[in-house]
Parts: structure tokens; C-alpha cells; sequence
């Protein structure tokens, strides 16, 4: 402490800062005779003198000339000055000299303190990739990088690629070991990058479905005792065992990874029991997985579990513990922030720019899926435990919809309640789910839009074309943004024809919804029917390009491209509608008819005769498939297609007609006969069958042929006398109503002609057999023509989103009616 001196407070403690040699004063370098008689004489450039001893008169000091060489000079003291030369070397000038500086220079120096008058510096040396750690160091960083490229290659899910990347490290590494057992440096095992390179291997094994080469790779970790935490590897050999259905050893492998994971890892711990519990539920055990699930309830309750909880109290009929188990599923803490924490403030602007921002981030994201995923599990377990926990499904429902009620997902009680409407439709109990809809009207507007929506559709489906009206209004007045309340709105008024309204309102609820399949299937559908067949062929371009595997929307594309009359393109089509449902007989048909069309026999009875196989009760197709083999001169194998015809329509004398004309062309006279008699019996009236009984008895000289020429006669007689009343009846409402007259004849051609044309246009065939002079053996091909008819009507097919020609797809889906 004697060394240590305090400041008087009196003292100054930047004193002396400012004191300097005079010496050093160059301002008084003008009053110094010395310097200025050496600046005016050569003294100045006298050779410098060397000082043999420091303190004397000889030192010297050097200047600055106006020339800009250095001489040293003697002060007027004659005392030398710090920088003398002494030894041919100068003296620095301060104790601590600095690096590269001198206080003097010697003659002919240069101010060079980086030392970069010696030349450029000599080249770095060339690194030696020959030693063996420079290898070691390479193959380490390749080994490392093909480990990243794997793992990079699996995320985009090049599967193979990155399996081949993980091999290719795999062998590196033992090349690297082997490297260093050379070396002698074997004590130095990289164990890290050895484990990372099983591990990858062992994770694209499994990713590639390799389970027995990914076993051996994980068992081969978990069996090296020199890596830390190998046992959790057992949890991803237990999924393997479980994905290849060898449950028992997926839980043996479970509990022997849990029994190697300390406390500390709890959610680690949680995760495994789950997958225990998930696997005795695949294995029919029950109790043992609602062991599992209640402990993982008790410790740290989460959705997913509490939902296999109630499954497994389903699943073995336990009514109260369904309750309980259900009470604690909706009161499972989520963990998530309110919404009305993202609802910005008036007053703070800062606050409400880092809420805009962070809106919709991934973790605002993530919130709302986790919360829609909770709803969707608390739905599904209240519709699944309704029906079983009380006597009838409507008293279980009114137990959840309470227990919803006073939770923290109120709002998804009204959901309920809509879907309690939906079971009674199930239950065809349309009664019920009317009223239970009706009970929203006073409710906010998001739930009536839903129920309006709902009941809308059921009067639509009941053809109750009024009350739709009412209740699409109605849902379109509590949201006008609900498309399905839009949808159905559209399709009362499209039934009502008014097809530029509806498409108003179709294009209204693609507005809303661009995404809603519905409006714009019925808005092409609208079009068909307004003839406006680009603008439909536009809508349903762009309806198969958002579902690509539609039969719907192809079959509807095939029609339009007929209407425009481009067949080959119809028949491409078509020929996709196939792909996807190659049993559907409507479609098989339409490719024979466009086949036929096209002048191609062969293919059109191709396509005809798979329809008949999948459909064998097409009335079109059976006649196609009889006229097709008479054609063809197979008049025996046209048989069996009008016998059948004559199964489906046997009050229709036609196809009996047809099937005695191929007995006949088959030269079987005596069954020809007899099926002709057997028409005789069931149509006594029919002209043409005993016109032929005729023919038949007088050729084969039979004394019949006189009963059937009386009969005939009579029959004919009784003809004539119908058609002249008719005539009669004709001519005397003529005259009754002159403003009428066309119209009454047009309308009696034809209410004579509307039932079916192709059945009038064969009755005219078969009215020009052959007569009874002209052989039986005459094949004509007049007698049976092909008959076509465009089918305008477009096939009704099962499905959400089908709909036919002559009706509209309807907006309302279970939950929420739209």
C-alpha cells in the first residue's frame, strides 16, 4: 500500500498533460539562430556525425530541407537530441519502440513500415491431400454430405434416390474406419457420424418398405453399447412390426423401448403409451387399451386419446363410462389463444399492425386446425354415442348437446342439434327432422341459413317446389353469402323452367364460393338447356379440371361434344368415363350408338353386348342386339334377345312378332307356327299374326287355314268400321271448331306417336312383312330396320355431386346444409 497514493481533492488530476520539451516547439523554429544559419549554409548538408557517446555536444538531429532529405542538427545547447545515430543504428525514440518504425533513417532509406519494398510475399504453401488425415477429413465431409442429400432426397419423396444416398454413405464410412485402423489412429472413431449413417439407413429401409433390412439396420444400433439412447430405437422397430401386423411383438417392443426411457422424457413416454393402447385396440383387447388410455388421461390428457377412449367404451357397451370419458374430452385444454386476441383495436395502431401480422402466421395456422381437429372429434364421438347411451338416439342427443352447451365449444351445439335432423332423415323419419329444423328460425342467422338450407333441400326432394322457394329465401336472407342457400334457391327456380334466373343464382353462389362444384354443374347444365352449348361445354371443362375422376362431368362432356356434332371427340370421352366405371351399361351403350353412327359394325356390337351383360334389360340395346344378328343372317341367336324382350314388355306384340318372323327366317315352319298361334290366343285382334297363320296353314295344308281366313276377314272388317268412325269423329269436331281443326288432327298424329317412336318405327317394319306370295326364306332387311333415337335424357348416377339433364344437383350437405 506504500506505493499507492490518493489525489488530494485539491490536486488536479490532469495536470502535466500539457507540459512539453521546448525542444519539440517548431513554431520557434524561426527564432532559433542555429537551425536557421544551417537552412542559410552548407552546414546543413554536412554528412551526418556519429555520436560515439550519448549526452555530448556531437548529436544531431535530423530536418526536414525543402528538398525533403533528412540531416541532423545540433540544438543551440549543444545537447544531441533522441534521435542521434549512434553505432550506425538509431536510437528509437521512446523507450517502447514501435513495430516497423525507427525514429531516424539511415542514408539512402525509404519510409517503408510494412516492409513491402523486399517484394511480393512468397506463395502459401500447397495443402497435402496426401497425408492421411487430409483423407480422413475428406471422406469424412463426403460421408456427411451424401447423409444431408439423403435426407433431402426423402423430403421430396425420392424414395429410391434417397435409399441410394444412404447406402452410398454407408459405405464411405466403413471406408473412412478402415482408413483409420491404417493410420493407427482407431481410438479416434468418429461414433457420431457412424450412428447418424445407421440411423439413415435403417429410417429409408423403412420409408422404402424394406422392414427386414431395416430391422437388421436398427437392431445393429440398438446392440452397440457405445451409443447413447439406442434404445429408443426399439419404438421405431415396434412401428415396423405394427405396420406388418405382428402386434404382439409390436408391444413387446413398445415396453421394452418405455422401459429404457426415464421419467424425464414424460411426453416421449405419453406418445408410446398411446401407440400400446392404438395396438391393443387392432388386436380386439379392450380393457388392456383402456388401461393405457385412461393413464395417458389421468397424466396428460390430449383429443386424440380421449376419443379412442370412448371407441373402446363403445365397443364394449359401457353406457356411463361413455358419459364420463365424453365429459372429459370436451374439457381437454387446448392450449390455444382466444380468437378475439386477433381482433384489432381502434386506438393503438403499433398493436394493430403486429396483429395483422401475425393473423395468419403458421402458428395462428396451426391453432385452428388443432381446434377444427377437436370439433371434428367431439362431433364424431357425440354422433357415435347418442344412439347407446340413453333409450332413443333423440334423448342422447339432448345429454351431448347439454354437456356441449356448458363447455368451451358452445358453438358447436347448434351443429349438433342440425345433425340430430340429419339422423332422423336417415331414419326416414322426415316428419321429425322437419320440425327439429324449424327450431333454428329464431336462432342467429349462420345457424338458420344452415337449418333453412336443409329444409329447403327436403321440400325439394318431396317436389314441394313452393316451400323450397320459402326456405331458400329465407336462408338467403340470413346469409346472403351461402351458396347452398343459393344453389337451392336456383334449383326451384330452374324446375320452374326459368333457366336465365337460375343461372343468375348459380353464378351468384360461384361468386361467393369459386370452389362450389355444385353451381357450377347445374350452371352447365342450365346452358344445355338454354342451347347455349359452348358456355356449358365451358363450365364443365372447367368442373373436370377440379374433379378429374367425375363419370358425371365426363358423361355430360361426352353429350355436348354429340350436340356439337363431333363425335370422335364424344367417343374420347366416353372412353374415359370407362376407365373409371367400366361396368356402367348406360355408358357402354353410348359408345355402340356413336360406333354405329360412324359406320363401325363391329366395335358398336362390341360395346352393345357388354351393356346387355351388365344391364341384360335395356329394351334399346336387346332390339340393336336382335336387329344386329337377323342383319347378319344369326337368326337363331336373335331369338333369345326378343324372348327376353317379350319377358320385359309382354304386353307388347311386337317382340312375340319378332320372335315367330326368326323361327320363320330359320326355316323352323311347325314353331313358327305354334308361337304364331300362341299370339293369336293372347292377341285375337292382331292383324298380322293371322295373316301369317294363313300363309303358314295353306302352305303346310292344313285344314285350319279356313277358321284363320274367317277370323282374318272379320278382323279386317272390324278395322275399317273403327277407322271410319274415327275419320267421322275427326271431320265433325272439324266442323264444330274451324279455329281448332289442324290442331285437333296434329294432336291425335300426335298423341299416336308420343309414347315411343322406336316402337312405332318397328311396328311399321313388321307391318311390311313379306306377303303371302312371296317366299318364307326372303331375308329382306328391310323388315327389321335400326331404329335411333338421340338420347336427350342424360343418366341419373348415384353420388354427391350427380345430377341428370332434367334436374338440379342440390347445395345441402349434412352438417351444415351447404
Amino acid at each position: 500500500m506504500e506505493n499507492v497514493h490518493l489525489a488530494l481533492e485539491e490536486d488536479d488530476l490532469y495536470s502535466g498533460y500539457n507540459d512539453y520539451n521546448p525542444t519539440f516547439d517548431s513554431e520557434e523554429l524561426e527564432n532559433d539562430l542555429g537551425f536557421q544559419q544551417a537552412v542559410r549554409t552548407s552546414h546543413g548538408r554536412r554528412p551526418p556525425m556519429t555520436a560515439k557517446f550519448p549526452g555530448t555536444a556531437i548529436g544531431a538531429r535530423p530536418i526536414a530541407s525543402s528538398f525533403g532529405s533528412r540531416v541532423p542538427m545540433t540544438s543551440s545547447m549543444g545537447r544531441p537530441m533522441t534521435g542521434a545515430v549512434q553505432d550506425g543504428a538509431a536510437r528509437p525514440m521512446t523507450a517502447v519502440r514501435a513495430a516497423g518504425y525507427t525514429s531516424s533513417l539511415t542514408r539512402g532509406s525509404t519510409f517503408d513500415p510494412l516492409g513491402q519494398s523486399k517484394g511480393p510475399a512468397p506463395p502459401l504453401e500447397a495443402k497435402n491431400d496426401d497425408t492421411p488425415e487430409e483423407k480422413i477429413k475428406i471422406l469424412e465431409k463426403k460421408v456427411n454430405d451424401l447423409i444431408e442429400e439423403s435426407c433431402m432426397a426423402q423430403s421430396v419423396g425420392a424414395l429410391q434416390l434417397a435409399l441410394e444416398k444412404a447406402k452410398e454413405a454407408g459405405r464411405k464410412e466403413r471406408m473412412l474406419v478402415r482408413q483409420r485402423e491404417q493410420s493407427g489412429n482407431a481410438d479416434h472413431i468418429n461414433l457420431d457420424l457412424t450412428y447418424s449413417v445407421l440411423l439413415n439407413l435403417a429410417n429409408q429401409y423403412a420409408n422404402n418398405e424394406m422392414f427386414p433390412e431395416a430391422l437388421n439396420s436398427y437392431q445393429v444400433i440398438v446392440k452397440n453399447k457405445m451409443f447413447s439412447n439406442a434404445g429408443r430405437m426399439k419404438v421405431n422397430m415396434a412401428n415396423i412390426y405394427f405396420k406388418q401386423k405382428n402386434y404382439p411383438k409390436a408391444i413387446k417392443f413398445y415396453r421394452m423401448a418405455l422401459d429404457q426411457i426415464s421419467n424425464a422424457h414424460k411426453e416421449m413416454r405419453i406418445k408410446i403409451m398411446q401407440n400400446i393402447g392404438v395396438v391393443f385396440v387392432r388386436m380386439g383387447q379392450y380393457s388392456d387399451a383402456i388401461t393405457s388410455f385412461e393413464h395417458i388421461m389421468s397424466e396428460s390428457p390430449n383429443i386424440k386419446t380421449g376419443f379412442n377412449l370412448i371407441l373402446c367404451y363403445y365397443a364394449i357397451g359401457d353406457r356411463e363410462r361413455m358419459k364420463k370419458a365424453f365429459q372429459k374430452l370436451i374439457s381437454v385444454p387446448l392450449g390455444i389463444d382466444e380468437e378475439d386476441k386477433y381482433i384489432p383495436s381502434n386506438d393503438d395502431t403499433s398493436a394493430n399492425m403486429v396483429i395483422e401480422a401475425i393473423k395468419n402466421d403458421k402458428l395462428h395456422q396451426m391453432e385452428r386446425d388443432l381446434k377444427v381437429l377437436a370439433e371434428k372429434y367431439i362431433m364424431t364421438a357425440a354422433k357415435l354415442i347418442a344412439p347407446a347411451i340413453e333409450t332413443s338416439f333423440a334423448t342422447g342427443f339432448d345429454w351431448c348437446v347439454d354437456m356441449v352447451k356448458s363447455s368451451q365449444y358452445v358453438e358447436l351445439a347448434n351443429d349438433l342439434e342440425i345433425n340430430k335432423a340429419i339422423t332422423y332423415l336417415r331414419q326416414k323419419d322426415f316428419n321429425q327432422a322437419v320440425e327439429t329444423l324449424k327450431t333454428f328460425e329464431k336462432k342467429d342467422s349462420r345457424v338458420k341459413s344452415a337449418a333453412a338450407t336443409n329444409l329447403s333441400f327436403l321440400y325439394f326432394l318431396e317436389k314441394d317446389y313452393d316451400q323450397a322457394d320459402r326456405y331458400s329465401d329465407l336462408a338467403m336472407n340470413a346469409d346472403r353469402y351461402n351458396p347452398a342457400a343459393l344453389i337451392n334457391k336456383g334449383n326451384t327456380v330452374f324446375s320452374k323452367q326459368d333457366y336465365e334466373k337460375a343461372a343468375e343464382f348459380y353464378k351468384e353462389a360461384l361468386r361467393n364460393d369459386s370452389s362450389c362444384t355444385e353451381a357450377l354443374y347445374n350452371l352447365g347444365l342450365t346452358y344445355k338447356k338454354l342451347n347455349r352449348l359452348e358456355e356449358a361445354l365451358d363450365c364443365f371443362l372447367k368442373l373436370h379440371a377440379i374433379l378429374r375422376n367425375s363419370a358425371q362431368v365426363m358423361f355430360q362432356l361426352a353429350h355436348l361434344y354429340e350436340l356439337l356434332e363431333d363425335p370422335q371427340q364424344a367417343i374420347e370421352w366416353l372412353m374415359q368415363v370407362i376407365s373409371v366405371t367400366p361396368t356402367d351399361p348406360q355408358a357402354l351403350a353410348k359408345l355402340g350408338e356413336l360406333h354405329d353412327g360412324e359406320g363401325d359394325k363391329s366395335q358398336a356390337f362390341q360395346y352393345y353386348y357388354e351393356s346387355f351383360r351388365y344391364f341384360p334389360s335395356n329394351i334399346d340395346v336387346i332390339e340393336w342386339l336382335g336387329a344386329y344378328y337377323i342383319e347378319t343372317q344369326f337368326c337363331e341367336k336373335a331369338i333369345q334377345y326378343f324372348e327376353r324382350a317379350t319377358l320385359i314388355q309382354p304386353t307388347q306384340v311386337k317382340w312375340q312378332l319378332m320372335v315367330a318372323s326368326c323361327y320363320r327366317r330359320s326355316g323352323n315352319y311347325q314353331k313358327a307356327l305354334e308361337t304364331y298361334k300362341d299370339i293369336h290366343r293372347k292377341f285375337p285382334e292382331n292383324v298380322e299374326c293371322l295373316r301369317f297363320l294363313v300363309r303358314l296353314c295353306t302352305d303346310m295344308g292344313l285344314n285350319e287355314v279356313q277358321e284363320y281366313a274367317t277370323k282374318l276377314k272379320k278382323v279386317e272388317k272390324m278395322k275399317e268400321i273403327k277407322e271410319q268412325r274415327v275419320k267421322s269423329g275427326r271431320e265433325g269436331s272439324a266442323r264444330g271448331r274451324r279455329e281448332g281443326r289442324e290442331g285437333s288432327a296434329g294432336s291425335a298424329d300426335s298423341s299416336h306417336s308420343s309414347n315411343s317412336t322406336k316402337g312405332e318405327r318397328l311396328s311399321a317394319k313388321m307391318r311390311s312383312l313379306p306377303a303371302s306370295n312371296e317366299p318364307y326364306e326372303a331375308s329382306s332387311q328391310k323388315e327389321l330396320g335400326l331404329l335411333w333415337k338421340t338420347r336427350v335424357e342424360i343418366r341419373v348416377l348415384c353420388g354427391p355431386t350427380g345430377a341428370s339433364d332434367g334436374e338440379t344437383k342440390d347445395g345441402s350437405q349434412e352438417a351444415h346444409g351447404g
